[in-house]
């Protein structure tokens, strides 16, 4: 189903939908576009923060690929990545071009194991072509899913999930499971395996009234709150009464101090992320409460899925499956166009995605 929007395209899909596969003689083009860290952001990225330039499109070189992206991911890590500090990833660099999931085509290939058609998943998105080593690209089936799916559902938002919900909070059918951000490309995912896990139940936080009718009624959410409506803690309470065992965190901020206010004794928490955060400019202070760490015996562990790869193919096996039994659900917000890439990722730091936000180049 697709439904068009203002600024973009929702699709909401219960099982993979892969496209037929073309067989067609792919071109290169002279010239081709790219998308550029301009300036450093202080607080909140703006339009100036990014600018689009056009660059000569090379041959690859021996062991390399040219791929023609057409389907790119923006995410709330690339905040970080503008900031020139220590980090687990290094920043993006000043007039160099941004980096990210892509899924693309090979146009050419110098490699061996590699041909012209190939559908792959790289890093080097923000831009229409790229060029890179074949040992950093991963061949995709395309008979499995279609493209968007390898960067939302099946990619990295799908292994956060997973992993948060099953390696970093050992998910128990006991427990009562609070998410934050429950509407997003990870949030979403998350409530929904916890349900197939057999989770007592499963609360959720959005930031709207559609988001939170779309996690109960379409997504299998127990219950759901509009953030923006009253104090989360509150609303915390009156969703889940007898308390929460395990916090997804994907927000921070108050939802993080109210999840501590609210759990069980020995409660656990997967530190996902922090967006409430990312783009003030003095620190904040910590949760109040957090004495209740020690007298609940709470458990609190941030991860980060690039450490968790080897669960990938136990990911695909399960959640793949159960993707194509049709008992997973996804949405994605699908802006057209390089152009609007920049607009894409002020937009998902907005929360203005329902699922997945990405940008389709073709």
């Amino acid at each position: 189903m697709k439904i068009g929007l203002a600024r973009g395209t929702k699709r909401t899909r219960s099982r993979t939908e892969p496209r037929p596969r073309e067989n067609k003689q792919l071109s290169l083009p002279e010239t081709a576009r790219e998308v550029r860290l301009a300036e450093r952001p202080s607080g909140w990225p703006t339009d100036r923060t990014f600018e689009t330039a056009t660059v000569p499109v090379s041959e690859p070189a021996a062991g390399q690929l040219l791929v023609r992206n057409l389907v790119m991911s923006v995410d709330p890590a690339m905040r970080g990545q503008m900031d020139d500090r220590p980090s687990y990833v290094a920043p993006f660099q000043v007039g160099e071009p941004l980096t990210g999931a892509a899924v693309g085509e090979v146009v050419a290939s110098e490699a061996e194991g590699f041909q012209p058609g190939d559908l792959v998943m790289h890093v080097l998105g923000w831009r229409e072509y790229a060029v890179l080593d074949a040992g950093a690209a991963r061949r995709l089936d395309p008979e499995l899913a279609e493209p968007n799916a390898f960067l939302g559902v099946l990619g990295a938002p799908g292994l956060t999930a997973y992993t948060g919900l099953f390696e970093i909070t050992g998910l128990r059918e006991t427990d009562v499971v609070f998410i934050s951000g429950a509407a997003g490309a990870v949030g979403s995912i998350a409530g929904q395996l916890a349900k197939l896990h057999g989770a007592r139940r499963v609360v959720g936080s959005a930031g709207s009234d559609e988001k939170v009718r779309h996690l109960t009624e379409d997504l299998g959410f127990d219950a759901a709150f509009n953030y923006k409506r009253g104090p989360v803690h509150q609303q915390l309470a009156e969703a889940a009464p007898d308390g929460i065992d395990v916090y997804f965190d994907n927000v921070g901020g108050d939802h993080l101090e109210a999840a501590i206010h609210t759990m069980n004794d020995f409660g656990r928490i997967a530190m996902c992320g922090a967006i409430s955060q990312y783009n003030e400019v003095d620190a904040q202070p910590g949760p109040r409460g957090m004495f209740q760490m020690v007298s609940k015996r709470l458990t609190a562990r941030g991860f980060i899925v690039i450490d968790h790869f080897d669960k990938y193919p136990e990911f695909m096996t399960e959640v793949g499956g159960w993707l194509r039994q049709g008992r997973i659900r996804y949405e994605e917000t699908v802006l057209h166009g390089l152009d609007r890439a920049p607009e894409a990722f002020l937009g998902m730091m907005r929360g203005e995605n329902t699922g997945k936000m990405l940008v389709d180049l073709r």
